[in-house]
């Protein structure tokens, strides 16, 4: 058997080969597969690493012979995990967020309703109540005692007056024959509330819940699948951040976006759901997105792309937003957010730890090329936390020289500027590092990379570097306290009524979701002080934006958006 500093540079030989496609390095990385596939592991580290060396390969790979190997391998990985769990390891570190979801593996976490009845349907064996880590603390005690005698007939007389209420034993009793969490989860699914007042119930109680993995087919190790046409073979040096340009990127053909079925859509949204689970993550559009609106974009060297939005009754009350995530040779490497107004739009973009090695600028462009031709989007924008604000990890990894070398710059002077300054120190030593102190500084405020039309001014550029949503609802709130004392009902209503008036329009026989965005914009509309004097013109064409955003698809609504330089101005205005 290897000895433990045989295993490290076993590993160490195989993690730097990887990702290196020069000739020979194939030969080497299947004798290093031949070494490490007889080896007994007895140190989850080594286990871990070997792992995410295989997910690599798998999603990179340099034969087709090698990818049949990879495959073998982790579709017996789970194996490996129960040789290590008889020995009574620490299984520990394969709980971690960039280690989690292994086969073999358990997982606990509070998720959310939608995802707690997802995953339920999906793997009902396999999935239960975490009783002994649902703590006793006085907050949680009492949401339950508030929440759980809907159902459980007399749980008052205890709940209400008594101290250490048993209430796995409550629900024991009521459940009968049914397993504790389905009989749970369809207590909530049938009160008579709206979808996500029944969510806000349930995630109030802040219900741990456990699943064990085996060797299921939505595990991280074998959460992957067969491309539909061919596999990508690298047989070449990796395309590096320095090779890639945006505005090369920008200049050439959009990319074909395939709309996809409904059944289709469904299968993508399970696939994100189950992505997200094994890795301890959640997004609102991952866990609510809609199925009936989702295309595909095949951008080359085996990189598949899935965006989706979400539905109507789900909706942002102003921003649009798009989800989505890719595929490299099967493999899922990331997950993508969108969110925008007119033709700014803040993306958020993220590597999974195994693949950050794997041409993660030039896959960053492509997914900004999709997003442009989904979008018509001219103002990118990066969210501070992306680049190290309150994030340890994109400090550590220097995110913000990844953005600032394809293009973007701070959305703050005095920020580009001090970057100018580093730039100018790393010319001058090319050993020079920004310190984390300095990085922490430059992650303050958001990036920008600016498409600018031919026929552009460039009086509009930074035109979005202070604005933000939240400015607005600040606003609409400091209006509600003034005029309306703090009633959010007669706040709606007044401005709802007014703007009506203003833009001489008679929603009558308008749907239900259509009067909702109405009331929703009427908040912002509400602020604009010569809204009456617009022309007929320019409030038809309000109407028509408010329509489209109550639309199957949203993006016919940002594109109304950044066609109508009135209303564009104004809400610039209110919001910077």
């Amino acid at each position: 058997m290897p000895l433990l500093s045989d295993f490290n540079q076993l590993l160490s030989e195989l993690e730097s080969a990887k990702s290196r496609f020069e000739p020979g390095h194939a030969g080497r990385i299947e004798k290093l597969l031949s070494q490490l596939t007889k080896a007994q592991f007895n140190d989850p580290d080594h286990l871990i690493r070997f792992h995410e060396c295989l997910l690599f390969l798998r999603a990179f790979p340099h034969s087709r012979s090698q990818v049949a190997r990879v495959e073998h391998l982790l579709n017996t990985f789970y194996q490996r995990i129960e040789r290590l769990r008889i020995t009574n390891a620490d299984l520990s570190e394969f709980d971690d967020f960039d280690t989690s979801g292994i086969a073999g593996t358990t997982m606990r976490d509070r998720l959310s309703f939608d995802v707690a009845q997802w995953l339920v349907r999906r793997i009902p064996r396999n999935v239960d109540v975490a009783w002994d880590e649902y703590g006793e603390d006085y907050q949680g005690e009492r949401n339950r005692g508030n929440t759980w005698p809907r159902f459980i007939p007399l749980l008052e007389e205890d709940a209400d007056v008594e101290a250490n209420i048993p209430w796995p034993a409550w629900i024991d009793a009521a459940r009968g024959r049914e397993k504790r969490l389905p009989w749970l989860l369809a207590r909530f699914a049938q009160l008579p509330l709206p979808a996500r007042q029944k969510a806000e119930l349930y995630d109030s109680l802040r219900l741990p819940l456990r699943w064990t993995l085996e060797n299921l087919k939505l595990t991280r190790t074998r959460n992957w699948s067969r491309p539909r046409r061919f596999f990508f073979f690298h047989d070449a040096p990796l395309i590096q951040r320095s090779e890639v340009s945006l505005e090369r990127e920008f200049a050439r053909p959009a990319p074909k976006l395939t709309k996809l079925s409904r059944a289709a859509g469904e299968g993508v949204m399970h696939a994100i759901r189950e992505i997200m689970l094994v890795r301890y993550r959640e997004l609102y559009g991952t866990t609510l997105g809609d199925p009936r609106w989702l295309v595909r974009a095949d951008v080359g060297r085996g990189v598949v792309m899935h965006f989706w939005g979400l539905p109507p009754n789900r909706r942002l009350p102003l921003r649009a937003y798009l989800a989505g995530y890719t595929l490299k040779n099967g493999v899922p490497i990331n997950y993508i957010e969108a969110i925008g107004l007119c033709e700014w739009l803040e993306i958020g973009f993220n590597t999974f730890y195994t693949y950050r090695q794997g041409e993660t600028a030039w896959i960053y462009a492509q997914a900004l090329r999709c997003l442009r031709a989904l979008t018509g989007a001219s103002c990118i924008s990066i969210y501070p936390y992306q680049i190290g604000q309150d994030n340890d990890e994109a400090i550590e990894s220097g995110a913000f020289w990844f953005y600032r070398k394809l293009g973007f710059r701070s959305g703050r002077r005095d920020l580009q500027a001090l970057c100018e300054t580093e730039e100018q120190r790393i010319g001058a030593n090319p050993k020079y590092r920004t310190t984390p102190r300095t990085l922490k500084r430059l992650a303050e405020a958001h990036m920008f990379y600016e498409v600018m039309p031919k026929n552009t001014s460039n009086k509009t550029q930074g035109a979005w570097d202070t604005f933000s949503v939240r400015n607005i609802g600040m606003l609409i709130n400091r209006r509600m306290a003034r005029d309306f004392r703090g009633d959010s009902n007669r706040l709606r209503h007044g401005s709802t009524a007014a703007v009506i008036r203003a833009l001489k329009i008679d929603p009558s026989n308008w749907t239900p979701g259509q009067k909702r965005v109405l009331e929703n914009w009427s908040l912002v509309l509400a602020l604009i002080p010569d809204l009456a004097g617009w022309t007929s013109e320019e409030k038809r064409r309000i109407a028509e934006i408010i329509g489209a955003k109550a639309a199957r698809d949203e993006m016919p609504y940002l594109r109304l958006s950044q066609h109508h330089a009135r209303l564009r101005q104004a809400l610039l205005r209110l919001g910077s």
